[in-house]
C-alpha cells in the first residue's frame, strides 16, 4: 500500500468537496498497489502528461505497463499549472472586461471581486477535470498503477514500496518543480510558488512577483485584475525576455493599465518580516531600495525532478539543472530507458510532454527513429494580450546564418480586431530569404494562442506563406491577419521589372 502518511497535500488548499474529489481521482488514500507482473514491456515513472500519454499509448497497443506516481496523477499541469492558472486568468479577465465595459457604451456598476468564490471555482474546475487523469481510469485500461516513491535498483528494475518492477523498457517522466532561490531571509519570511499560490482563499493586498517569465507575468496580471497591488521585480531589462522586444512592450502597456508596478534590472538581496508584512531589499545598479508587501510569488523557472530516483544504479546520466540526458530519440545513457517531458526538455510545456511521449512509444517499442529535433513546437504566454510563438525568432535565424525576410501585420489593420476593441498586437512571420518557407512566427493578441496553430501546421506540413495567402479566410476574423501577411509576401514578388512587363502586356491588350 502507498505510504501516504508521509505525503503532504497542504498545497491543494482547504480540503473541501472539490479537493476531496481531486484526491479521490489523483491519489486515492485507500489505494492498494497490485502484485507486480513478472516483467513489463514498459515501466513509466511519473504520472504527469508525459507519463500518462506513454502509459496509455503502450497499454492501448497491447503492452504490459506499470505506472508509478509518488504524489498526484496529472502532474503539475492539472494540479498546480495549466488548469488552475487558466481558470484564475479567466476570472481575472472577466473582472477586467466588466471594469472596461464603458468602451463599448455599456455602463456597469462594478462592486467587488469575491476572491474566495474565485478560488472555489478554481478548485471546482480542477476537481472536475481531474477525472480525465484519474488513477482508476488508468487501472481500468489494464495498467498496473503503483502509488509511492520509485527508485531504480539496476539496469532493468525499479523498486516501489518494497516491490520490484522488472522491465524491457522504461520511461522517466517525473517532470519538474518550481525553483526556490537562495535569497537571504526568503524562506523565513515565507513565499509562494505555483505549487502553493492556488491554495489561497484570501486575496493578498500587496503581492511581489519575482521574475517576469510566462508564469510570473500571467499570475501578476491575474492578481492585479482581481484587486492586489502587484509589483514585478525582474532581473533583466524586459518582460518575457525570450520574446521580441516590441511584443513584450505591448504586454507591458497592458500591465500599466492594470496598475502593475514594474522594477527592472533589480535583484532581491534580502527579505525580512513575516505574516504581518515583508520587506524586500532590492539592489539595482548599485543602489538599494525596498518594497513592502504581504505575499511573495517566486517565478524563477523550473528544476527537473531527478533526486532520489536511483539513476546512478540504472546507469542513467543526468545533472540537477538540465535533468536526464537524452539523445535526439529520447534515449538515456541506458538504452533500455527513455525520458519524456519536463525532466529532460528545455521547453517545459504540457503539449511538448505529450509529443515526446509519442516519440518514446514509437522508438522504445517499435524500433522507431522519430527525432525530438523534428518537432515543430509552438507556445503561448496567457497574458492579456497573449504572446504566441513557433519556430525561430529573427535573431535566432541570424545566429544560425539563415537570412530571413520578416513580414508584420498589425491588428489595427484587421477589421475584426477593431470591431472587438482588441486591436493591440500583430502577426509576424519570418520566411527564408528568397522563398516563402516559414521558419518562425509570433502573434501578439488576445487570441494569439488559438491562432498560432495555423502557422504550426503550415511549418510542419511545409506549406509556404504564398499558399496561406491563397487560402480563403472568413471575413471578418482575426485569422485574416495571417492571410494579410501572406499578401504582404506576395506583393514582394512583383519586382519593378515584372511590373514593367505587366504594364506593357496590359497596354497591348487594351
Amino acid at each position: 500500500m502507498s505510504n501516504v502518511s508521509q505525503i503532504s497535500f497542504t498545497e491543494l488548499g482547504p480540503m473541501d468537496e472539490h479537493n476531496r474529489e481531486l484526491l479521490t481521482n489523483a491519489h486515492p488514500l485507500d489505494w492498494k498497489n497490485p502484485t507486480p507482473a513478472d516483467r513489463y514491456n514498459m515501466v513509466v515513472v511519473g504520472a504527469g502528461p508525459a507519463g500518462l500519454v506513454t502509459a496509455a499509448g503502450v497499454a492501448g497497443l497491447g503492452g504490459t505497463v506499470a505506472l508509478v506516481e509518488r504524489y498526484l496523477f496529472g502532474g503539475d499541469c492539472l494540479n498546480f499549472g495549466c488548469v488552475p492558472s487558466k481558470t484564475l486568468i479567466a476570472a481575472a479577465r472577466a473582472a477586467a472586461d466588466v471594469r472596461r465595459a464603458d468602451r463599448y457604451g455599456i455602463e456597469l456598476a462594478f462592486s467587488k471581486v469575491d476572491f474566495a468564490a474565485v478560488m472555489e471555482r478554481v478548485r471546482r474546475i480542477r476537481g472536475q477535470i481531474s477525472h480525465h487523469d484519474a488513477v482508476q481510469k488508468f487501472q481500468d485500461m489494464g495498467i498496473d498503477v503503483f502509488l509511492g516513491d520509485a527508485a531504480f535498483t539496476g539496469q532493468d528494475t525499479v523498486e516501489v514500496e518494497g516491490q520490484a518492477l522488472r522491465f524491457a523498457r522504461a520511461c522517466i517522466a517525473t517532470g519538474a518543480r518550481a525553483v526556490r532561490p537562495d535569497i537571504e531571509g526568503l524562506a523565513e519570511a515565507g513565499f509562494h510558488t505555483n505549487e502553493s499560490i492556488f491554495s489561497l482563499t484570501e486575496l493578498p493586498p500587496r503581492l511581489a512577483v519575482l521574475g517576469s517569465g510566462p508564469l510570473g507575468c500571467e499570475l501578476a496580471q491575474a492578481f492585479a485584475r482581481l484587486g492586489s497591488e502587484v509589483t514585478i521585480i525582474e532581473r533583466s531589462g524586459q518582460f518575457l525576455k525570450r520574446e521580441d522586444r516590441d511584443a513584450a512592450d505591448i504586454v507591458g502597456r497592458s500591465f500599466m493599465r492594470d496598475g502593475i508596478h514594474c522594477v527592472f534590472n533589480s535583484q532581491v538581496k534580502r527579505v525580512t518580516g513575516g505574516t504581518g508584512g515583508k520587506q524586500l531589499l532590492l539592489v539595482s545598479d548599485g543602489k538599494e531600495s525596498s518594497v513592502e508587501v504581504d505575499a511573495i510569488l517566486v517565478g524563477y523557472g523550473r528544476a527537473p525532478n531527478v533526486d532520489g530516483l536511483g539513476l546512478e544504479a540504472a546507469g542513467v546520466a543526468y545533472d540537477a539543472r538540465h535533468g536526464v540526458n537524452v539523445d535526439d530519440r529520447l534515449r538515456t545513457t541506458n538504452k533500455r530507458i527513455y525520458a519524456a517531458g519536463d525532466v529532460c526538455l528545455k521547453h517545459k510545456f504540457t503539449h511538448t510532454a505529450d509529443a515526446t511521449a509519442r516519440i518514446v512509444i514509437q522508438n522504445a517499442l517499435f524500433w522507431g527513429r522519430k527525432k525530438l529535433s523534428a518537432l515543430t513546437i509552438p507556445w503561448c504566454t496567457y497574458t492579456d494580450p497573449e504572446v504566441a510563438h513557433v519556430g525561430l525568432y529573427e535573431h535566432e535565424a541570424k545566429e544560425r546564418g539563415l537570412e530571413v525576410d520578416t513580414f508584420t501585420k498589425p491588428f489595427k489593420d484587421n477589421d475584426r480586431a477593431v470591431t472587438e476593441g482588441e486591436d493591440e498586437g500583430f502577426v509576424r512571420i519570418h520566411v527564408k530569404k528568397g522563398s516563402d518557407r516559414i521558419v518562425g512566427a509570433t502573434i501578439v493578441g488576445r487570441h494569439a494562442g488559438e491562432m498560432i496553430s495555423e502557422l504550426s501546421v503550415a511549418m510542419a506540413g511545409k506549406v509556404g506563406l504564398s499558399m496561406l495567402a491563397n487560402v480563403i479566410h472568413p471575413y471578418p476574423t482575426l485569422s485574416e491577419a495571417i492571410k494579410g501577411v501572406g499578401d504582404m509576401y506576395s506583393h514582394t514578388r512583383l519586382t519593378p521589372l515584372l511590373k514593367k512587363l505587366f504594364v506593357r502586356i496590359l497596354a497591348w491588350r487594351r
